[in-house]
């Protein structure tokens, strides 16, 4: 961006503050005080942009590379058939890209220090509906750092070890909290090359499987799609016949939803700590689109090709979630060693991926701090920009994994699916209200297009409406399946649908209690487009044109 433009963004931030003060318009506020004065007060410490670029993309890939796609596929695959798992993650990717594209317009416009969801949503909503999100994110996301511990014992099981699990729980807690407890620039640093070898791995696995599909396994069998023919390409799921399929559908496309669980939420959570933000989260927003299509769509038609869906393996004996299905279809193509390779791989991705819901967890409480709907104990920072409180509040959730002591594994990753997916579903919901009521607010104030670092005017705004109507028919029947006789459970009924009424009673008491004399949402014409854009503005710096060849090699590790 040239200086005389951003002499331009400095002028329009100063006039709009000067024509509210002349019209006798309040400061902007937050259920605390004023934006300028309480939420990027320094006197605490603040967030330092130690994450360069390639950081920002690999955390956003290794976010999305997760131990859902390599062991929870498993699940999906025994539940709907390798003709429904490709469907429902080809509709559920679509539906993902139009989150992307929603929050990375509001999070590249204004990618504040302690820039969240929560924090969009209590400036372009309401304080309560931040509120009620902030707390959604804090819980939802501690528990995934418990799922992805307990998807590791999952995998450590396969091994058939004799050390008790309690062991491999304390030291992934151990590794996870300490990593997250140093400045950002390290845990970026370590998740940059986290999400290398899960890429590498699954570039790997995606060219072993298309290699025995076509018959180059030791065995010679060229398999080509006959796991589509017997047992078949759609399975029958608590009933017969049409039924029974069109139950197993709606069951495969509820189950494929957790692979890409708040995995969009942390392109918005590194915003606030990301060099040069206007520039670098664009860039990461339209990678996604094909890391969307390259790992999750064509991991599961790799899985369907080279592992039977009635594998007992994939579910445990039909206890819950079992083995990989990759480990599985490379086990029975009888490649040896390979499977204890990729084993050790997917427990290197359970480390990885709890290092960012660890990351993501303490940022929102940190987040909910700077509005003032947390206690401002939780603002404090180290000096090496650590919120070490937040964090370490944060850190508690992880105790919850040493319920595989006293429980099946499988039973526990099934409770922590349940939970987490209701409240994703929940908070992708809310990322579209946010978003519409962020361009309702962005027209009414007439803001030009032009302002915007990133717009896909393709899939925006009627994509938001789409995505925010299927995401509430996936919650409503998130569980559906508990009602039949033979799957009726108090406890898989209570964390299928506890989910639900949580948020809503959490938005209640903030709406009744602190926020009763408040609009149900901001308006437009007063929504707080400027706060911070000031600072935003003097960390953008001007894209210089390639000239030389290693200017693309550079550019990579930036």
């Amino acid at each position: 961006m040239s200086s005389d433009k951003l002499s331009r963004e400095e002028t329009r931030v100063k006039t709009q503050y000067d024509i509210d003060q002349e019209k006798g318009v309040p400061i902007y506020q937050t259920t605390s005080g004023p934006v300028a004065g309480d939420v990027f007060d320094e006197s605490y410490g603040t967030t330092q942009r130690g994450l360069k670029s390639r950081h920002a993309q690999m955390i956003a890939l290794g976010g999305t590379i997760g131990t859902g796609l390599f062991v929870g596929s498993g699940q999906t695959l025994a539940r709907g058939g390798p003709a429904f798992i490709l469907g429902s993650f080809v509709f559920m990717a679509a539906l993902i890209w139009m989150i992307v594209t929603a929050i990375t317009e509001m999070s590249a416009y204004l990618p504040t220090r302690g820039s969240s969801m929560t924090m969009f949503a209590d400036r372009f909503v309401s304080s309560s509906f931040g509120f009620a999100l902030g707390w959604l994110y804090w819980y939802s996301l501690g528990i995934l750092v418990p799922y992805e511990i307990t998807a590791a014992a999952l995998v450590i099981e396969y091994w058939g070890s004799t050390i008790n699990i309690a062991v491999w729980i304390s030291i992934m807690l151990v590794l996870i909290v300490a990593l997250n407890l140093l400045p950002v620039k390290y845990y970026g640093e370590v998740e940059f090359w986290f999400a290398g070898t899960k890429v590498i791995m699954m570039v790997g696995l995606l060219l072993v499987s298309l290699i025995i599909c076509l018959g180059g396994g030791p065995r010679g069998d060229r398999l080509g799609f006959r796991y589509w023919n017997n047992p078949g390409a759609a399975n029958v799921y608590l009933a017969e016949g049409n039924t029974g399929r069109f139950i197993a559908l709606l069951s495969t496309w509820v189950l494929s939803a957790f692979p890409f669980a708040f995995a969009p939420e942390l392109l918005v959570a590194t915003g606030g700590e990301i060099e040069d933000p206007r520039r670098n989260l664009p860039i990461a927003a339209r990678r996604y689109f094909y890391r969307l299509i390259f790992f999750y769509i064509f991991s599961v038609l790799a899985i369907g090709v080279i592992c039977r869906s009635d594998d007992q393996a994939l579910t445990n004996g039909g206890v819950g979630a079992g083995s990989s299905a990759f480990v599985v279809g490379i086990k029975n193509a009888g490649i040896p060693v390979l499977d204890s390779i990729i084993n050790g791989g997917i427990i290197l991705s359970a480390w990885s991926s709890g290092n960012s819901f660890l990351y993501l967890s303490g940022r929102s409480l940190y987040s909910l701090a700077l509005s003032g709907n947390a206690p401002a104990w939780f603002k404090h920072c180290t000096k090496n920009g650590v919120p070490i409180r937040a964090m370490g509040v944060s850190s508690l959730f992880s105790l919850l994994a040493y319920l595989n002591v006293a429980n099946s594994a499988s039973v526990v990753f099934n409770w922590l699916v349940n939970l987490t997916n209701t409240s994703a579903f929940i908070s992708w919901i809310c990322c579209c209200i946010t978003y519409i009521r962020f361009r309702k607010a962005f027209t009414a104030q007439n803001i030009p297009n032009s302002d915007l670092p990133y717009r896909n005017t393709i899939m925006q705004p009627w994509g938001a409406w789409f995505a925010m109507v299927f995401f509430t028919i996936l919650t409503l029947i998130n569980g559906f399946t508990v009602f039949w006789p033979q799957n009726w459970s108090v406890a898989d009924f209570f964390t299928a649908y506890v989910g639900i009424p949580i948020p809503i009673v959490i938005y209640l008491v903030h709406k009744v209690f602190w926020a009763r004399h408040e609009a149900w949402a901001r308006p437009p014409l007063t929504v707080d487009l400027v706060s911070g854009l000031d600072e935003v503005m003097t960390t953008y710096k001007e894209k210089k044109p390639y000239t030389k060849w290693y200017h693309y090699v550079k550019v990579l590790w930036e």
